[in-house]
C-alpha cells in the first residue's frame, strides 16, 4: 500500500525485555513528518486508519517487531477513531497514554478491543480516583522505575499481580536497576540497560573470547596479514566451517568449489573479511549476553553505513559501518568502552568518535550520535543532525527500515 504523497514517516523502537533478558516485545514510536515530533491527527477516521498503516507496512512492521509483540501508543482520539483496525490482534499491544480518561466512551473502546484480541497496556499509569476502570480493561500496568518509592513500587507490583495483570518497569538505565526491578517481581522491562555494563574490576577475559578478540584485531589491520588470519580461523572448526559455507554462498561469484581457508579469504575480499570477522566474533562475545546486544550493533553498524553512503564530503562507509558495529563492545565485555575499544585496536576516528572525543563537526561523530537519537525517538534532535549532514530527512526512515531488515537477515544467515 503506497504512502500518500507528502507524507513521510519515522519510525523507531525500543525493547521490552522479560526477566531473563529476552526480547518479549518493541515499542514503536513514530511520527508522520518533519513538522510534527508526533503521531499527526487527520480527519476522519478512514483516513487516520489508512495513514497508520501505510506508516507501519511501508517501514515493514513485521521487521520491526521481529516477530515479536509490537506495542503501539494510543491517545483517546486515536483509540475512539479505531487506528488499531491497521494492525494485527494477536501481536499488538494498544499502549493508552496516561492523558486518556477513563469515560464510558474510551471503557467501551477497549472492552471492544479485547474482545478482538488486542491486550491493552496502560502507560505511566498512576492510580487515582476515577481511573480504576481502566484496570478491569487492561492486561499490563506501566510504571516508571523512579517514579515511586521501592516501598511504593513493590505494593504496586503485588497488588497488580493480584488482579491477573503484568508489570512493565519503564526507563531501566542499569544493570543495578534491572536486578532490583527483576527480584521486586516486575514481569517486563524497557530501557537500555542491557548497553551499560556491570563491570567486574579484576576479572580477566576468558580464553575464547581472547581468541575472538585476536581474530577482531587482526581483522581491523590496515594491511591483512593472511598466513595469521588463516592460522586463527583454523583454531576454531564453527569458525572454518562459518567461512567456507558463507565464502560458497550465492553471494560470491567463484569458479570452483571452495578448498580451503585461504581460498575462501580471497573470494570474500579485504572489506568482506573484515565485516564476516566482526559479525561471527560479536556473536561468539555475546553468548552470555542478551541477544538483543548483537542485533542492536548491527543495526546500528548498516544504518550508519546506509547514511554515509549518502555523504558527498566523506568517504566513510567502511568505518561507519565498524562504528556501529562496536558501539555496544562495552556491553558485551562488562569493561568501559575505552578499554574495550583497545582490545580491537580500531581506527583513531572510530575511537574518537565512539569516546565522544572527536571534534563537532567530525562526520563519523555526527552519525554516531544521529543512530543514537533516532533510537530513542528524539525527532527534533534526528532532524538537527540530518540537517547537519546535509541528507533528506527521509533517508534516515528508509536507512532503519533497511538497517533493521538487513541484521534480522544477517543474523539467520551468519547463524547457520
Amino acid at each position: 500500500m503506497p504512502i500518500r504523497q507528502g507524507v513521510e514517516v519515522f519510525v523507531a523502537r525500543q525493547p521490552i525485555f522479560d526477566q531473563n533478558r529476552r526480547v518479549h516485545g518493541y515499542e514503536l514510536l513514530f511520527r508522520t513528518s518533519v513538522e510534527s515530533n508526533q503521531f499527526d491527527t487527520i480527519a476522519g477516521p478512514h483516513a487516520t486508519a489508512e495513514v497508520i498503516s501505510n506508516c507501519l507496512f511501508a517501514v515493514g512492521l513485521n521487521n520491526l517487531r521481529g516477530g515479536k509483540t509490537a506495542f503501539v501508543n494510543f491517545d483517546r482520539e486515536m483509540l475512539l477513531q479505531e487506528w488499531f483496525k491497521a494492525l494485527p490482534p494477536r501481536t499488538t499491544v494498544i499502549e493508552l497514554l496516561e492523558t486518556v480518561p477513563p469515560d464510558a466512551a474510551v471503557l467501551a473502546a477497549c472492552r471492544s478491543l479485547r474482545q478482538q484480541g488486542y491486550r491493552i497496556a496502560l502507560d505511566d499509569f498512576v492510580s487515582q480516583p476515577g481511573y480504576e476502570p481502566l484496570l478491569s480493561v487492561a492486561s499490563l500496568i506501566k510504571i516508571e522505575i523512579c517514579s515511586a518509592p521501592k516501598s511504593r513500587q513493590e505494593e504496586m507490583v503485588r497488588t497488580y499481580h493480584s488482579r491477573g495483570l503484568k508489570v512493565v518497569s519503564e526507563k531501566v538505565e542499569t544493570y543495578e536497576q534491572f536486578e532490583w526491578a527483576r527480584k521486586a517481581g516486575f514481569d517486563f522491562f524497557q530501557g537500555y540497560f542491557f548497553a551499560r555494563p556491570m563491570v567486574m574490576r579484576g576479572n580477566q577475559i576468558v580464553a575464547a573470547k581472547i581468541h575472538y578478540l585476536r581474530l577482531l584485531r587482526e581483522a581491523q589491520e590496515s594491511d591483512l596479514n593472511f598466513d595469521c588470519l588463516v592460522a586463527l580461523i583454523s583454531e576454531d572448526v564453527a569458525f572454518s566451517y562459518k567461512l567456507i559455507r558463507y565464502a560458497s554462498s550465492s553471494l560470491f561469484t567463484r569458479r570452483g568449489r571452495i578448498q580451503s581457508i585461504r581460498q575462501a579469504l580471497v573470494t570474500l575480499g579485504e572489506d568482506n573479511i573484515r565485516r564476516w570477522v566482526a559479525l561471527v566474533t560479536l556473536s561468539r562475545l555475546a553468548e552470555d549476553k542478551p541477544g538483543e546486544l548483537v542485533l542492536c550493533s548491527l543495526i546500528r553498524a548498516r544504518f550508519c553505513e546506509l547514511i554515509a553512503e549518502q555523504l558527498v564530503h566523506a568517504r566513510i562507509q567502511g568505518q561507519a559501518f565498524l562504528m556501529g558495529l562496536f558501539s555496544l563492545l562495552d556491553a558485551l565485555l562488562d569493561r568501559p568502552l575505552d578499554e574495550a575499544l583497545a582490545e580491537v585496536r580500531l581506527a583513531p576516528g572510530i575511537r574518537e568518535a565512539l569516546l565522544g572525543l572527536a571534534p563537532e563537526q567530525d562526520a563519523l561523530s555526527t552519525l554516531y550520535r544521529l543512530v543514537r537519537r533516532y533510537e530513542a525517538a528524539d525527532w527534533d534532535e534526528v532532524d538537527r543532525l540530518v540537517d547537519k549532514l546535509k541528507i533528506p530527512a527521509d533517508v534516515a526512515m528508509h536507512a532503519y527500515s533497511e538497517a533493521v531488515h538487513w541484521a534480522n537477515e544477517a543474523l539467520i544467515l551468519h547463524a547457520a
